[in-house]
């Protein structure tokens, strides 16, 4: 399931952005479906509190036709390089995201007035004076090296309307569509923050963009000073017979800060103390999944997380850079040790991977991506984490309020996200779309309960 369609919108794949969006105006108009939910999936049974999954919906899109938003003054025509971790293999591919807003009634003194889609495109069109190179077009040269042609093409936006008659409220929703060589989520919550800050009528953005790519170039000549077992090409053995299974599946898992707390009571007293919440679930949730695939003993279980480098001062990056800043350390470990070992085992290999990334290491990351024509990660039996809590999607604000989800709108098997998200009290939780094969997910859902049990 993915949040919007947009098999319409005569997508190239050159293209950083696009952007959907659609405010109703007091009809019952909505854009799409629920997030992450399972429409196949019968409902989880047993401890279904640390699940979302809500029933089907059906109803009729209405999308207006696709325009391009440019910006909205004149912007400088040139050719720019992407960074040698931008235009890696692995990020050669569209992500989405989505920001939920609840509807609310327009009061005197609002900053944002008017029809909000109206607001969205004027401050788009504003923002990408100061973000001019999201408007170009990605162009690949010589050793596969991407480059951005800052041509002013503008970013492909649509506007649509849905009858879903239970969100009378009037509320919206705002997806879009990147390429992900162009930015990482702290990059592309930034852009975000800055088109809703001239959504509230703010003259110049308050971070001030920062492109600066040439500050992660590969060093000359390059010279990695670690394995990078990540980008290891290996044959791939055959699949455990959980994966071979195509009826994949998606859900969301919940995590309150009681569930934390109960995961916590599992470990050692001297981890108990200092584990944080990504520490717990990420080992927590790369061992119930290993043991939800049944993979057997003998292979390789993999865990791979996606580690921020902008605070490393050794690289000078700016404030306001907006480009991937982010390396994926890895933790390895054998199934079998894994499904059998306990929470704290796989804890302590979380942290040995934390361990592992400092300047050097993200530099020897660089040098590894080009001397090994810019490769994709290894994909077998990992389970690969992005924590978009702190990415700043919950701050963006176009003057009707914060979104009560803000983050990916989909994801794929092997991939799991954290996200920031509130509760029906308003309590802070971490949302994790997880997709599996049925089966598996039946398993893993089995798995998650017992660790949220006190």
């Amino acid at each position: 399931m993915t949040c919007s369609d947009f098999s319409g919108a005569e997508l190239s794949g050159h293209e950083p952005f696009l952007l959907q969006a659609r405010i109703p105006d007091g009809h019952p108009q909505f854009l799409a479906s629920d997030l992450f939910q399972d429409h196949r999936a019968p409902q989880p049974k047993g401890d279904a509190h640390a699940i979302i999954a809500t029933p089907p919906l059906a109803f009729a899109v209405r999308r207006r036709d696709p325009e391009f938003v440019g910006p909205a003054a004149p912007t400088p025509g040139e050719t720019k390089r992407l960074s040698d971790i931008d235009d890696q293999g692995t990020l050669r591919g569209h992500v989405s995201f989505a920001l939920v807003y609840r509807g609310r009634v327009p009061e005197d003194g609002d900053v944002a007035q008017g029809d909000p889609v109206s607001v969205i495109r004027r401050a788009l069109g504003e923002a990408l004076v100061h973000y001019y190179p999201l408007a170009g077009r990605l162009r690949e040269v010589k050793g596969r090296k991407l480059v951005v042609d800052c041509t002013g093409e503008g970013v492909l936006f649509v506007e649509a309307d849905a009858d879903v008659t239970r969100l009378l409220c009037g509320g919206l929703v705002l997806t879009l569509r990147l390429n992900h060589t162009i930015c990482d989520a702290i990059g592309i919550a930034q852009f975000l923050n800055a088109v809703a800050e001239f959504g509230r009528g703010l003259p110049v953005p308050t971070v001030a963009p920062a492109w600066s790519r040439d500050l992660l170039e590969a060093r000359s000549p390059p010279s990695p000073s670690f394995p990078h077992r990540e980008y290891n090409h290996v044959p791939l053995p055959p699949p455990p017979p959980s994966a071979a299974d195509d009826d994949m599946v998606m859900r969301s898992f919940t995590f309150t800060s009681a569930d934390i707390a109960a995961i916590k009571k599992r470990l050692p007293p001297l981890l108990r103390d200092t584990a944080t919440s990504f520490e717990v679930l990420t080992a927590s949730l790369w061992r119930a999944r290993t043991e939800a695939l049944e993979i057997p003993p003998g292979q390789d279980a993999w865990l791979v997380f996606i580690a921020n480098f902008r605070a490393f001062p050794e690289l000078s990056l700016p404030a306001g850079y907006y480009g991937n800043a982010c390396v994926p350390p890895t933790a390895l470990t054998d199934a079998a040790t894994l499904r059998h070992g306990s929470i704290g085992d796989a804890m302590a290999l979380v942290r040995q991977a934390k361990a592992t990334v400092t300047a050097e290491y993200v530099r020897s990351t660089l040098d590894v991506l080009v001397l090994r024509g810019r490769p994709c990660l290894a994909v077998h039996n990992v389970f690969a984490v992005s924590d978009n809590r702190h990415a700043g999607f919950s701050r963006v604000d176009f003057g009707w309020g914060k979104p009560v989800y803000g983050g990916p709108a989909d994801t794929i098997f092997g991939v799991g996200f954290f996200v920031a998200a509130k509760d029906r009290d308003g309590k802070d939780v971490v949302v994790v779309p997880i997709v599996l094969p049925r089966p598996a997910m039946e398993r893993f859902a089995a798995e998650v309960g017992k660790l949220c049990k006190a």
